[in-house]
């Protein structure tokens, strides 16, 4: 079959060789291979199969050979004049995926490749295909996903900073003696989250259901330098289940001087009955520092949470609350285990 290709000298062919060493780009160095394994006589069949080509690749390439010389293995797409996804095209892309459809005078919420052509074409004066967008979307490594619900901090943002930097400050200046917790309540349902898994091609797993929701909830305090979490259980997320992790807080830290507890504003953890708790010869050992409002991304045990969901909570197969608070402990029993140096 080496005779669909011209025969060449061994100068040529060397020639060739260092040509395919130099090649950077994965088509091309394909058409290489296949000009210099057809000179060196082994099959359509065999070259096919060792690199993963079509047939009609094969004799494409050859034909170009024949007709163009080494010439014909470069991508023609050289003459196709300027790219249009060159490096401003992509920038300005990103920063449109960055935002809203909405916020460009569409009346959609979300983006599709359509309205990314559209939007690109007013924005650059360059029309591209949709497919072409499919490209563009994969070179600033965008990806689809689910969009996280926030709510605005009401503070200022100097204030809100002040706070945080007062916090971060308290956890590496903590003198051995005293200890900074992190705290938080989970909620536990019976009814599972439903949450993205492997599935084939096909194929739509089934999560079933009790029906009737169940709830259970846990507060727990992670503590800032080794990472234990010590937790208790409720039936109700009220002020007395936030009080028995208190006390809890002071028996497992009998020889802290100081229990610095790090929270959020949720009501519970300001009420009259807390106050009165902490005005005890015991309660007067644990501070509580308050977040700024609805700042998550700087609570450390909302991760904790996160992985709880991830490893226990979601698509769970459990029937009852019991069997499903015996995993919830297990997990965090075995998290306890690891001894993870950060929180």
């Amino acid at each position: 079959m080496s005779g669909i290709v011209p025969q060449l000298r061994r100068s040529r062919k060397e020639r060739l060789c260092r040509q395919l060493r130099q090649c950077r780009k994965a088509k091309e160095r394909t058409r290489y291979l296949i000009i210099l394994n057809l000179l060196n006589g082994r099959s359509v069949a065999d070259i096919i199969l060792t690199l993963q080509v079509g047939r009609s690749t094969v004799y494409d390439v050859a034909k170009r050979f024949r007709e163009r010389g080494e010439a014909g293995l470069i991508d023609r797409r050289e003459e196709n004049g300027n790219r249009k996804l060159d490096e401003v095209y992509l920038a300005r892309l990103y920063e449109l995926v960055k935002g809203s459809a909405q916020d460009y005078g569409w009346r959609r919420p979300t983006w599709t490749r359509e309205l990314l052509v559209e939007t690109m074409a007013w924005e650059t004066g360059v029309r591209i295909h949709v497919s072409t967008m499919s490209t563009a979307l994969k070179m600033i490594s965008a990806r689809q996903g689910r969009p996280r619900p926030t709510v605005g901090c009401p503070w200022s943002k100097r204030v809100k900073n002040r706070r945080l930097c007062e916090l971060r400050r308290l956890v590496e200046s903590l003198p051995d003696d005293e200890v900074a917790v992190y705290e938080d309540e989970v909620d536990i349902h019976l009814n599972p989250k439903i949450g993205l898994d492997w599935m084939v091609c096909g194929q739509q797993k089934e999560v079933l259901t009790p029906g009737k929701n169940v709830k259970q909830y846990l507060a727990g305090a992670i503590d800032s330098r080794t990472g234990e979490l010590i937790w208790v259980e409720g039936d109700k997320k009220n002020t007395l289940l936030f009080i028995n992790l208190l006390w809890a807080l002071v028996q497992h830290y009998r020889a802290a001087k100081t229990i610095h507890v790090i929270l959020d504003n949720y009501c519970i953890h300001s009420t009259r009955q807390v106050e009165v708790s902490l005005a005890t010869t015991e309660g007067q050992r644990i501070q509580l520092h308050f977040l700024p409002p609805y700042c998550p991304n700087h609570h450390r045990i909302e991760r904790l949470w996160r992985d709880l969901h991830s490893s226990v909570t979601r698509n769970h197969r459990c029937a009852t609350m019991p069997e499903l608070m015996a995993e919830v402990r297990w997990w965090l029993k075995k998290r306890n285990q690891l001894k993870p140096l950060s929180a």
